[in-house]
């Protein structure tokens, strides 16, 4: 793949092309970007095919209630993780992401602003990816939300 000038507008697409050949189902588990991440997925082709749904579980207790996210620091791994996984249970999805962090424009949890953790699951399988993003709460969210896309991008492409 060429390299990708403007992610958030970009990759969308290149994500929809990706799972449909793959055949994958996606749902996302979002803290930390408010429902951006799905907004952005939505502007990919024919998501009515591929993308499951997704939830905004801010709260503490609704990560816990709905997504089965252990009493942890949210901003962890193990949250993040644990974010992808409920997703992938409650949206019966293929491919998934979740995005948990401090984004500022102080720190969360003793985790400076900027620290992010981006879940994600693949058939079962679960993983994560730490970034720490520099910026106003507005760059971080926005960083975030390409670093998640890239991620989902680069899962769908390994099927």
């Amino acid at each position: 793949m060429d390299a990708v000038t403007n992610p958030l507008e970009e990759l969308p697409q290149l994500i929809a092309d990706e799972v449909e050949r793959a055949g994958l189902t996606v749902a996302t588990a979002e803290s930390l970007t408010c429902g951006n991440l799905t907004g952005a997925l939505g502007r990919g082709g024919g998501t009515g095919e591929w993308l499951s749904g997704g939830i905004v579980a801010y709260l503490t207790e609704i990560k816990q209630t709905v997504l089965g996210v252990s009493e942890c620091p949210v901003v962890t791994a193990r949250c993040a993780e644990e974010m992808a996984a409920g997703a992938a249970r409650l949206f019966n999805a293929d491919l998934t992401v979740s995005t948990t962090g401090a984004g500022g424009p102080g720190p969360l949890e003793g985790k400076p602003a900027g620290t992010v953790f981006i879940g994600w699951s693949l058939h079962g399988k679960t993983g994560h990816a730490e970034h720490l993003f520099d910026g106003d709460p507005t760059e971080v969210l926005e960083k975030t939300e390409a670093a998640a896309l890239q991620q989902l991008y680069d899962l769908a492409r390994k099927v």
